[in-house]
């Protein structure tokens, strides 16, 4: 019987966080290896990927995840209406997901692409949106979505939905996943200090709800909640009895054996029952 793994591949990992539009095609090309060496063991993957500087960057400048603003406020964010700014970046998360579906088709992956803002509304942990797709997918096929720009109920009328929202229902509501990888970048997992400061001996292994962790993410930029609402939606994932673990995607052999379930180096979040 063939396994599930939903994949999180975050938008530092992918891309240059700080400077618009800059993927890192390396990275990109070494995770898609790790994808087909599951494909060939007999895992079937769902990947979420973030936004990094395709998303951040303009949705930050322009307010986005606020919704709608009106008066004069919305005319002082920068050069673009919002509804402007919401297609450049619908736009800009459809071209970094074509890298990726290129990097995946270039062997032989067979994938199809679900951009978000064509499926699901609302925000948060208990969004809108049929699952159907994914979980009558064929098996062999790798489905790919993405943190967007939704469309949104009464006044707010647009937000950002977040791919660590998407894993959490993907994970939990698409039969037979195993477990949910967090690919982040830079860091090996969750620290217990600044990663500017944090050594070895400061990645928290095991951690359960109530454990103190560096919750710092870049503010400047991030408009969907960094590191922190990560690990909640891991505990909420692995309370559902579902392995969850973040590693090092920079490492790209840990991706693999996260997949596989195999001992590697990361956060394993547990939930407390």
């Amino acid at each position: 019987m063939r396994e599930r793994v939903v994949i999180k591949w975050g938008g530092g990992l992918i891309t240059q966080k700080d400077e618009l539009k800059q993927p890192k095609f390396e990275v990109i090309e070494s995770l898609a290896d790790q994808i087909l060496a599951c494909n060939r063991v007999g895992i079937d993957i769902i990947l979420v990927h973030g936004a990094g500087s395709f998303g951040h960057l303009k949705a930050k400048m322009y307010q986005l995840a606020d919704g709608r603003l009106r008066g004069q406020e919305s005319n002082q964010l920068g050069p673009l209406t919002q509804d402007q700014a919401i297609q450049e970046v619908r736009d800009d998360m459809m071209e970094l997901n074509q890298h990726i579906m290129n990097a995946l088709t270039k062997r032989d992956i067979s994938a199809v692409s679900l951009p978000p803002h064509q499926w699901a509304r609302e925000t948060g942990a208990n969004f809108e949106g049929s699952l159907e797709y994914f979980t009558r997918a064929p098996k062999g096929i790798t489905i790919v979505t993405f943190g967007d720009v939704v469309p949104c109920d009464g006044s707010k009328e647009f937000g950002i939905l977040s791919g660590d929202d998407l894993v959490a229902r993907l994970a939990t509501e698409v039969p037979d996943v195993s477990r949910l990888v967090f690919a982040i970048g830079g860091v090996d997992g969750v620290l217990s200090a600044p990663p500017s400061k944090a050594g070895p001996d400061e990645l928290i292994e095991i951690l359960s709800p109530g454990d103190v962790f560096e919750g710092k993410h870049e503010s400047a930029i991030d408009v969907t909640g960094g590191i922190g609402l990560k690990v909640t939606r891991g505990f909420h994932v692995a309370s559902h009895g579902i392995d969850v673990i973040m590693v090092n995607g920079g490492v790209p052999e840990r991706v693999l054996a996260a997949c596989k379930g195999e001992p590697v180096r990361g956060t394993t979040l547990i939930h407390n029952q």
